[in-house]
């Protein structure tokens, strides 16, 4: 395995196909030992691997409120419990519903109480009409 991935040299990620070899090639060197050249194109491949799915299936921030939604989900908690970073009942159905956009000083109060990320809340997302 070593003298046929050296003679090989290592080259851009261009396409699928260079992407498709690529992956077949970290499966076969992926028990590399430590601190050998294996390892060491192993590490290469992967990167060049990160850097062409980053620009071809780039993963967007989700919506906002399917971000809450989830949050809630995760942490055992009801729509009740938005009351706090909110407002009123009324309020908390009228922006889970996308029927009223977030304001800030709403977004910061779900930053600091429920540890959602502002660069999602910050997001503009389409009311529901």
């Amino acid at each position: 395995m070593k003298q046929q991935f050296e003679s090989v040299p290592i080259k851009p990620i261009r396409n699928e196909a260079d992407y498709e070899a690529a992956l077949s090639e970290i499966d076969q060197l992926f028990d590399a030992q430590p601190d050998t050249p294996e390892e060491a194109r192993l590490e290469i491949l992967i990167t060049l691997v990160e850097a062409y799915e980053d620009e071809q299936y780039p993963i967007g921030m989700p919506d906002p409120i399917v971000m809450i939604e989830h949050v809630l989900d995760a942490q055992g908690l009801s729509r009740k419990d938005l009351e706090e970073y909110i407002g009123p009942r009324q309020r908390v159905w009228e922006i889970m519903e996308k029927r009223r956009r977030l304001t800030l000083a709403m977004i910061r109060r779900l930053e600091a109480g429920l540890n959602i990320p502002v660069q999602v809340l910050i997001q503009p997302y389409t009311l529901s009409t």
